[in-house]
């Protein structure tokens, strides 16, 4: 069973895709003292600005009455802030898991998640509108790729979720549609805006952003300074069954993807995460176990499993119990830390992409009611 409800749009100065104005959601702290500087304004204002966004999450800037007359008239001028509108909504009866469906001012479909759990309040995040990697078991490559998203939708995600459940998320995933390195700027953005106590201030240890393996934004995200944790997406111990899962792995085979994990974590001393979708008869092996703890030999790192989530017209399958329970038993006697992700949302269209998927077919668009039927 699930649940489904129609929520109208956030309150938000939201403005046409066409609008002039300039955005300031998403905007990293430098940029938005350059420009209200660029405005005749001292820099410290830029602060001010983005505590009321942030913190106080005060959109209209007629109401930020620590900053001038004056200032507020400019903003109010030359520019915005906006908000993403929740098309379609589906809640977990089993868990809470709530998958958002926003819309993006041009009408484009972007999916977010909830996922609450003890103790920790998580949102995976997406960065483009479906993905252009290709994974051959992936419900939003199958899609296709529509564009980028911008810093400023990745945020109003996290801006979009917390006012509708009411609360402050703790942890944030870069794991939902699209490959955050191919949206290098976005994420990049994004993370600044999201992680700096002036902006809205998460913790870099309580941010992970997943690749399926694109080594230039690796070292891109070693060489940032930002701190976000890496998730690397690997799903298989060799090259050959990899490149037939994942086509990256043509541009970026193993060698040259494990280069750049030992870099990134030589640069930034934190722990690695591969994630390691199990498909039935594909790389569920013990032999593939004991592959992949020879390929990550000397990483600190710890191995997620994630028993494959099917999805309609795909071909592969789910594994069973027993080889999922021997591959995670294999890892741990090799020494590595292998944790079995826990599923979230099983009851609703679970799997990233999914549900934009499934509105595309019905035509692009959530219906009114906000029903399936």
């Amino acid at each position: 069973m699930q649940t489904q409800t129609e929520t109208p749009p956030l309150a938000a100065l939201q403005g046409p895709p066409e609008d002039p104005k300039i955005e300031l959601l998403g905007m990293p702290l430098k940029k938005l003292e350059d420009l209200l500087e660029g405005f005749g304004e001292k820099r410290f204002r830029a602060v001010q600005l983005a505590e009321w966004i942030y913190k106080k999450k005060s959109w209209d800037f007629e109401s930020m009455t620590n900053l001038s007359k004056s200032l507020r008239e400019k903003l109010k001028r030359h520019c915005r802030v906006s908000l993403l509108t929740v098309a379609r909504r589906q809640v977990s009866r089993r868990d809470g898991t709530t998958k958002y469906l926003f819309r993006c001012p041009d009408g484009e479909l972007v999916e977010s998640v909830y996922l609450p759990h003890e103790g920790r309040r998580t949102a995976c995040l997406s960065t483009q509108v479906g993905c252009a990697m290709g994974c051959r078991f992936c419900a939003t490559g199958d899609s296709g790729f529509s564009r980028h998203l911008s810093s400023w939708e990745i945020v109003a995600q996290v801006l979009g979720i917390e006012a509708d459940q009411g609360l402050e998320l703790d942890n944030l995933v870069y794991m939902g549609m699209g490959e955050p390195m191919h949206n290098w700027e976005g994420t990049r953005e994004s993370l600044a805006t999201l992680l700096d106590p002036a902006g809205r201030g998460f913790g870099p240890r309580h941010v992970t952003v997943s690749t399926c393996g694109v080594v230039p934004g690796i070292l891109k995200l070693a060489e940032s300074g930002l701190g976000a944790r890496l998730a690397v997406s690997l799903h298989a111990p060799d090259d050959a069954t990899r490149g037939a899962l994942m086509p990256v792995n043509d541009r970026y085979p193993l060698r040259e993807l494990m280069g750049a994990c030992r870099a990134y974590q030589e640069k930034t001393g934190l722990q690695l995460t591969f994630e390691y979708t199990l498909f039935a008869g594909q790389n569920d092996g013990v032999g593939d176990a004991r592959a992949l703890a020879a390929l990550l030999k000397g990483l600190e790192c710890k191995v997620n499993l994630i028993p494959y989530n099917p999805v309609a017209g795909l071909p592969h399958q789910a594994p069973d119990f027993q080889a999922v329970a021997a591959f995670q038993t294999e890892l741990k006697r090799l020494g590595l830390s292998a944790m079995l992700r826990t599923e979230k949302g099983g009851d609703i269209d679970a799997a990233c992409g999914q549900l934009r998927r499934r509105s595309l077919e019905a035509g692009g668009a959530a219906k009114e009611d906000g029903s399936d039927g």
